[in-house]
Parts: C-alpha cells; sequence; structure tokens
C-alpha cells in the first residue's frame, strides 16, 4: 500500500506518466487493468503554450479516476507554481514535478533531468509549487545526471525536507537515457535516505521483476512505463503476483482483440476521427509487436484512413490469429529471459 498525502494506493503499480503515451484513454485503460494511479503525460509550466488543442485535451482532468496525478516540467519556479495551482483548479488531486526526464527537447531548456545539476534550483522550485497549492505533491527523478555524478540521495533529502510527499527514481542517470540495465542499487540507496514513499522505475517487464525490485530496494511501489505499451494487463498481473505469490494467465485471444477495439474506440471519442486514427497507429503497433505477423499488419493498419477500416483490419486479424495461434501478451525478449539457465 503507498499512502500520498490523504491518498490510500491499494495497489502498488503506477502507470509512468510518458509524453505523446499516457493520454486520458490510456490512463483510463490501465487503471481498469489494475494500475493502483496513472500520472498524466507531462505538462509544460508556461501558460502560454498552453492554448493548444494538445494542451487543452491534456490539461481537463474531469471525470477521472482518483487521485488524479497530474505531471508539470520546467525550471522556472513562479512559473511551475503557477502551473500547479492552474492544475489544482483544473481538478488536479496531486502535482508531480518533473526532474527525470532525458530527452534533448526538455534537457535543452535547463528542465526534466537537467535540473538534477542545480541542487539550489530543485530546492527553489520544490518550495515554490509545495507553496503554491493545498494538494500533494510528488516529483521524479533519475539516480543523477551522468555516472560520475549520481547524486539522487542527496536530491531526495532534498526532497523530503522540502515537503514532497512522495518520490519516484528511474533507475538511470540522464546520461544514461534508456540504455544499459536499470541501477537498483542506487534506488535502495534512496530508500534508505528517506522516510517518505519512493517509488522504483526502470526495466520492470515483469510480475517476478517487480517482485524482485521491491525486494532489492525496498521501495514501497513499482512504476511501469514502455512495458505497458501495447500490454496494458501487466498492471493486474504484477498485482496479482505481489498479493498471491503467484502469476495470472495471460488474456485470452478474445480479452486482447476486445481490450484493443475498446482502446482505439477510446481515441477516436477522444481526438476526434482525423487525429484518433493517427494515434491508434502508433498503440497498435505496440500491440503487435511482438506478434509473428505484426509487421506486415503494422504496415497494412497504418495505411488505412477510416475508422471503420481500421476497426475491420483489427477483427480480420484477430479472426485469423484464433485459428493459427494464441496471441502471444508476453514479449518476446521475456520469453528469452525466462528461458535462460
Amino acid at each position: 500500500m503507498l499512502n500520498i498525502g490523504p491518498y490510500r494506493i491499494t495497489n502498488p503499480v503506477i502507470l509512468a506518466p510518458m509524453a505523446g503515451v499516457t493520454d486520458l484513454p490510456f490512463r483510463r485503460l490501465c487503471l481498469e487493468m489494475g494500475a493502483g494511479m496513472a500520472v498524466s503525460e507531462m505538462v509544460i509550466s508556461n501558460p502560454k503554450l498552453w492554448n493548444t488543442r494538445k494542451s487543452r485535451l491534456r490539461l481537463d482532468h474531469s471525470d477521472e479516476h482518483e487521485p488524479r496525478s497530474v505531471q508539470i516540467a520546467g525550471s522556472e519556479p513562479d512559473e511551475m507554481a503557477l502551473a500547479a495551482r492552474l492544475n489544482q483548479e483544473r481538478g488536479a488531486q496531486i502535482i508531480d514535478i518533473n526532474m527525470g526526464c532525458p530527452a534533448k527537447k526538455v534537457c535543452n531548456k535547463a528542465a526534466g533531468s537537467a535540473l538534477l545539476k542545480e541542487p539550489a534550483l530543485v530546492e527553489r522550485i520544490l518550495q515554490a509549487v509545495i507553496a503554491a497549492v493545498d494538494i500533494p505533491v510528488t516529483l521524479k527523478i533519475r539516480t543523477g545526471w551522468n555516472t560520475e555524478n549520481r547524486n539522487g540521495v542527496e536530491i531526495a533529502q532534498l526532497a523530503e525536507a522540502s515537503g514532497i510527499k512522495a518520490l519516484a527514481v528511474h533507475g538511470r542517470t540522464r546520461a544514461c537515457m534508456y540504455r544499459g540495465d536499470a541501477e537498483y542499487e542506487t534506488i535502495a540507496k534512496i530508500c534508505e535516505s528517506v522516510s517518505i514513499p519512493v517509488i522504483a522505475n526502470g526495466d520492470i517487464t515483469s510480475p517476478e521483476k517487480a517482485r524482485e525490485v521491491l525486494d532489492i530496494t525496498g521501495a514501497q511501489a513499482v512504476m511501469i512505463g514502455r512495458a505497458a505499451q501495447g500490454r496494458p494487463w501487466i498492471f493486474r498481473e504484477i498485482s496479482h503476483y505481489l498479493k498471491h505469490n503467484e502469476k495470472l494467465p495471460g488474456p485470452s485471444t478474445q480479452e486482447v482483440q476486445d481490450i484493443l477495439l475498446g482502446h482505439v474506440r477510446a481515441l477516436y471519442q477522444f481526438y476526434g476521427e482525423y487525429q484518433g486514427i493517427r494515434i491508434a497507429r502508433k498503440h497498435v503497433g505496440w500491440y503487435m509487436q511482438e506478434q509473428p505477423s505484426g509487421k506486415d499488419f503494422r504496415r497494412q493498419f497504418n495505411a488505412l484512413e477510416t475508422t471503420r477500416t481500421q476497426e475491420d483490419c483489427i477483427k480480420d486479424f484477430f479472426s485469423v490469429l484464433s485459428v493459427k495461434m494464441p496471441f502471444l501478451s508476453t514479449p518476446v525478449t521475456e520469453i528469452s529471459r525466462s528461458s535462460r539457465p
């Protein structure tokens, strides 16, 4: 169980914020599949940049599962404070501060994980945001700027002293991007150094790995990012394993079809037909990436221009699949890993 301010999160499996991925339809789906909490896509702190259709969709927190956690990013304490306050007014119940994104377009603006180089600025941002709202504020970081400067413990202690209510840690430095293996030992040191809840993030792709990471780090919860793309049922699988120490069977081919069709229909409704069709392409691609015929399917699917033809294409794929073989609900990479001696 994870406590963030007044909110009790009974399933300690959290959907990570991912730009261009964790929109409202995907967050709702992952919550239905067992996620204990879903953090929104990153919202840039400068309100002058909010007057776009994309931003308006990201800033609508109505009718969402509670607690509604909204991530903000920026480098100016006053702007970050204003963004936090405006998001609270729009329905956010938790403000999450992004100091973990390694993307160049974010770091080049001295935001995201670039802030880890400047602890004094980190402290000013945290204090400004916390003072601006009366809801819990959380923080997402990496273990440091690069392998020579792993200052995650320092930042974690600073965050706790400032009033941060929970901390998510991706087990890589900014310089590592997503290369190599996540370093859980550093997360363990961070957990030992603070008393606020810590959420471990990075390379958690199976129920067994989630259990292993919790045991190694002493974290209160795990955060799932890329492993949930095209595989939202991973949340119920991990949650069940943590509670009962047994694996759930994978979803049936029929259930995967129903999940996927429900997902694309939610995208059409949320974005409208034109944009929804295009956003559906990348999500469907993630579902299909491990299937033997997935590459050919994606090529065909990405050429379709109507919701009807997209849905028919999915149905046709699954009708053939159910006859030939089941849907591969576990990534091939995980199958190969589990078969190693």
